[in-house]
C-alpha cells in the first residue's frame, strides 16, 4: 500500500478531495494530514472523514526534527502540499528528497514565490491582463515554487472574470487534476 500525507494550511477542500479520491482504492491511502494551523477547518473535515490529523507549531517544523521524526513515522511515499503555506526547510527536503510535492494555483514560473498564493495570485492575473491562467504542481525544493515542474493545467481568462471567478476556475482545475497526477506518480513502477 502507497501512503500519502498531506499538509495543509487552510480550509482542507484539496486535501478532502484527495481523501475522498484514494478512500477506495486497493493501492493508496491517505494515511494522515498535518497542519500549522490549529483552527484550520482541515482539521474538522479530517474529523469527518475519519482521517488521522495532527498539528505542529512552527518551532516543531522548522526548529527541530520533531515533524521530520512524526514524518518517517508515517512512511509516506508522497507527502503532498495542498494549501500548505509555510516554506519547507532544508532538512525536512534532505529527509524526503523526490517525495514532497505541492500544487500552486498558476502556471509557474509566473506568479510564484514568496506572498504568492490564493487570491493574491488570482489577481496579480488578473491586474496583469493573463488570457490564461492554471495550475501547477512541482516537486518542492528550497526555494518557493521553483521545484521541478509535474504537470501543468490551463483554463482560459476572459476581461469579464474577476479574482474570485478566476480562482473558482483554478478551483475546478486543482480539483480534476491533483488526485490523478498523484496516482500517476505513486503508480508510475507499476505497482
Amino acid at each position: 500500500m502507497k501512503r500519502i500525507v498531506i499538509l495543509a494550511s487552510g480550509s482542507g477542500s484539496n486535501a478532502e478531495n484527495i481523501i475522498s479520491f484514494f478512500r477506495e482504492s486497493p493501492s493508496i491511502e491517505v494515511s494522515a494530514v498535518l497542519t500549522n494551523k490549529k483552527t484550520a477547518a482541515v482539521l474538522e473535515r479530517c474529523d469527518r472523514l475519519k482521517t488521522p490529523a495532527f498539528y505542529f507549531n512552527r518551532a516543531a517544523f522548522t526548529d527541530s526534527d520533531r515533524v521530520v521524526k512524526l514524518l518517517k513515522a508515517l512512511s509516506p511515499d508522497l507527502i503532498v502540499l495542498a494549501g500548505f503555506l509555510w516554506k519547507v526547510p532544508a532538512s525536512l527536503i534532505k529527509a524526503f528528497p523526490n517525495t514532497i510535492i505541492n500544487i500552486h494555483p498558476a502556471l509557474l514560473p509566473k506568479y510564484g514565490g514568496k506572498g504568492m498564493y490564493g487570491a493574491k495570485v488570482h489577481q496579480a492575473v488578473k491586474d496583469n491582463l493573463e488570457s490564461e491562467t492554471g495550475i501547477t504542481i512541482h516537486y518542492v525544493n528550497e526555494n518557493y515554487d521553483e521545484g521541478a515542474v509535474i504537470f501543468q493545467a490551463k483554463t482560459v481568462v476572459v476581461s469579464s472574470d474577476d479574482a474570485d471567478s478566476i480562482a473558482k476556475k483554478v478551483h475546478q482545475l486543482e480539483y480534476d487534476h491533483f488526485p490523478k497526477v498523484i496516482e500517476k506518480l505513486l503508480l508510475k513502477d507499476g505497482q
